[in-house]
């Protein structure tokens, strides 16, 4: 993440309210447990992170028609432009990262790290 650090505080956002935004657009909105999860933070942390970004009016959050007690976060459209802003500049980082590590290594290495954050969540 450190390569990134300048373009999220150019963008305001922290590391951790950035993977949030990410979890969210890729995936849509979500319950907060499974934010969590898949954002890979503790819950007193992303009621935090969530409260932030709501007030900015990056994410919306709404109750959760399931479950009175819970809520369901989506990003906004001013989520979704900081998102895709900030998502340009990472990914030609990520080319050249690409370009010096090699591509097919660089694949490799982010189909095993998806692997792994996947048997973590397991626990």
């Amino acid at each position: 993440m450190a390569p990134i650090r300048p373009m999220l505080n150019e963008a305001g956002v922290t590391e951790q309210q950035w993977r949030v935004l990410r979890v969210l657009d890729g995936t849509g909105p979500m319950d907060l447990k499974s934010l969590a999860a898949s954002a890979l933070l503790f819950g007193p942390s992303l009621s935090r992170i969530i409260k932030d970004l709501a007030d900015r009016g990056l994410v919306l959050r709404k109750d959760n028609p399931k479950d009175g007690r819970g809520s369901i976060v989506s990003v906004t459209v001013a989520g979704r432009a900081l998102i895709q802003g900030t998502a340009r500049r990472t990914m030609r980082q990520l080319d050249g990262y690409a370009l010096k590590f090699g591509d097919e290594r660089l694949k490799k290495l982010i189909s095993e790290l998806q692997a792994f954050t996947g048997t973590i969540r397991e626990d």
